[in-house]
């Protein structure tokens, strides 16, 4: 390509052209590509761009990005320590740049080497349960042995678990905004931490605030960067869910963790195994899977054509999903069911709520939206609920009197899957 400089790197001026082409309006990831391709270079693209728009869009204009704009964003970006790669730089994500929808310009901070390695992503519900929790963290410790990075989205719940229990091995945040902009709010400690250690991704102008279609857009670079996608928890109609069928589209394996068939969380994972993802009961089954088929397409197609109909997952060349309903994936400004867990409460865990009254609850509705149908063991759940043990065992003695909890043998709990709330 034409814009390449011999060492692979765009020069300045390269690079404001193709932030100035992906900056304008209308203009995705496949029209980019087929500009560039036809006029041999983002300048010469943004050039054609103003007649070649009047003929297709019977006179309407499209707003073409200024170079003021392209440089404000990148004096933004550098002193963010940010910095921009494109498909023809060398630490462009070797496995992002082969899905069909590879970004052409995306946003780096931190460590571009965990780019570089094969990764996993581990994604789930915001509002996780305490044995999702605990099995993440256990199933991320696990891929990191065998020298995986840990992908996912910095969303509350599983992936801000992931991503913690990953610090010390290599993770990578992918945002559905801006690096100027990142969302949830409570996890901005947990970002600086990843810049650190890890890589925090973006394909967004660095000041965008991310909207409800932003993060559809988010979920196919968290799997274009993996070889796999597990996900732990996921409700019908859930994020997570397009996640996994962007995988599938991009011929990456697809994992699930199955769950009991009385937890809504449930739902999603349950389907996606129905309609043939690999189940996921512990480490080895992922483990196993991808040393087999290292580089080779997947065996599987999942998703059927009616569900297919239900939730549209290609990217058009305007960049929208019409067919999406964003409540589903969008991240709510309210504050989760339960608080972050407490750092000391064990390594891993995410502490990004602490000492902010307003994410704290009354222990007993921590506790409540902690437990489901599944058994956890009580140790693990005052880790993951971030309390006092005397505050954990007080609920769940008042939870016995009230005939809502179930205990297992190994001191295990569960609620009671018929107690209504």
């Amino acid at each position: 390509m034409s814009e390449a400089a011999p060492a692979g790197r765009l020069s300045e001026a390269q690079l404001v052209d193709w932030l100035r082409l992906i900056r304008s309006e209308n203009i995705g990831p496949r029209t980019f590509r087929q500009l560039v391709n036809r006029f041999g270079g983002a300048g010469a693209a943004l050039d054609a761009l103003p007649s070649l728009a009047a003929r297709s869009l019977r006179g309407r204009t499209i707003r073409i990005a200024t170079r003021e704009e392209a440089m404000r964003e990148i004096e933004t970006a550098q002193a963010l320590g940010v910095r921009f790669v494109t498909t023809v730089d060398p630490d462009y994500p070797p496995l992002l740049k082969e899905i069909a929808d590879a970004p052409p310009l995306i946003a780096l901070r931190g460590a571009s080497w965990a780019a570089q390695r094969d990764g996993v992503a581990i994604v789930g519900s915001r509002n996780a349960s305490a044995a999702g929790l605990a099995f993440t963290e256990r199933l991320t410790r696990s891929l990191a042995q065998e020298n995986y990075v840990i992908v996912s989205g910095l969303a509350r719940g599983i992936d801000a678990v992931a991503h913690r229990a990953a610090l010390d091995t290599g993770t990578i945040a992918v945002l559905a905004g801006g690096h100027a902009r990142p969302y949830p709010a409570e996890h901005t400690q947990l970002v600086e931490e990843i810049a650190e250690r890890g890589l925090i991704v973006s394909e967004m102008p660095i000041e965008w605030e991310p909207r409800g279609r932003d993060f559809p857009r988010r979920n196919r670079i968290i799997s274009g960067l993996s070889r796999g996608t597990i996900v732990v928890e996921a409700a019908r109609r859930s994020g997570s869910l397009i996640t996994a069928r962007f995988a599938n589209e991009q011929g990456r394996e697809v994992f699930a963790v199955p769950g009991s068939p009385l937890d809504p969380r449930a739902e999603g994972v349950n389907d996606l195994i129905r309609q043939g993802a690999t189940l996921c009961a512990r480490p080895e089954d992922v483990i196993s899977v991808l040393a087999e088929n290292a580089g080779a397409p997947s065996r599987r197609t999942l998703f059927d054509d009616e569900a297919l109909q239900s939730e549209e997952t290609l990217i058009d060349e305007l960049d929208l999903f019409p067919a999406l309903d964003e409540s589903a994936f969008e991240e709510r400004a309210a504050p989760t069911r339960y608080p972050a867990a407490a750092a000391e409460c064990g390594p891993g865990l995410d502490a990004g709520g602490q000492g902010e009254p307003s994410l704290r609850q009354d222990a007993h509705e921590i506790i409540v939206a902690l437990l489901g149908p599944a058994p956890i063991l009580v140790d693990d759940l005052i880790r993951v609920a971030g309390l006092t043990a005397r505050e954990v065992q007080g609920v769940l003695v008042q939870l016995d009197v009230e005939g809502r909890l179930q205990r297992h043998g190994s001191n295990r709990v569960s609620l009671v899957y018929n107690y209504k709330l």
